[in-house]
């Protein structure tokens, strides 16, 4: 590797290139300027900080997934409050307990489902689904072709459908 992304200068270049652009992605699925700032400087960090691991072709893909994924873990906490303030207000559950077991189950195999898939597929899945991305724009952030995130999307399809048809045969 000739360039290294650990160089202030090639690290600078990637800011300037990528910095705007990678703001106005994630200010789009915020909707918050200073949220979209905070992570987008999270991502910038988060390079830095492994900069000797990535390469400067390499940089702009990482930045992406890096901001995205913060972003999805500020959802995901955000939703994990908002149940528990839900939960906390009304005092008690209005659906049956065995119905509720059955839902936390369901939920606990299908994020272990997820967990467990390849990264490529896991990443694609989620951009999918969570995201609401479509394959051209998924295809665009991971730097790869359609196809590859068709396969992607249909293999991580197929491993989820085989895990929960197993809960079901329990």
């Amino acid at each position: 590797m000739d360039q290294n992304v650990c160089e202030e200068s090639i690290f600078s270049r990637i800011y300037q290139k990528w910095g705007q652009a990678l703001f106005n992605f994630i200010r789009y699925k915020t909707k918050d300027v200073d949220q979209a700032n905070d992570l987008v400087q999270e991502a910038f960090i988060t390079l830095w900080d492994h900069c000797a691991e990535v390469s400067p072709e390499k940089a702009k893909s990482y930045l992406y997934t890096v901001a995205n994924r913060k972003f999805l873990n500020q959802v995901a906490h955000l939703k994990v409050v908002q149940r528990h303030q839900s939960e906390t207000s009304t005092g008690i559950h209005q659906e049956n307990p065995e119905f509720l077991l059955e839902h936390q189950e369901f939920e606990n195999t299908l994020q272990r489902a997820i967990d467990a898939l390849p990264e490529g597929q896991k990443t694609a899945f989620l951009m999918n689904r969570i995201d609401q991305m479509t394959y051209a724009e998924i295809a665009e952030v991971l730097e790869i072709s359609v196809k590859a995130v068709e396969k992607r999307m249909h293999l991580a399809l197929k491993t989820l459908r085989t895990e929960i048809q197993e809960l079901k045969n329990r």
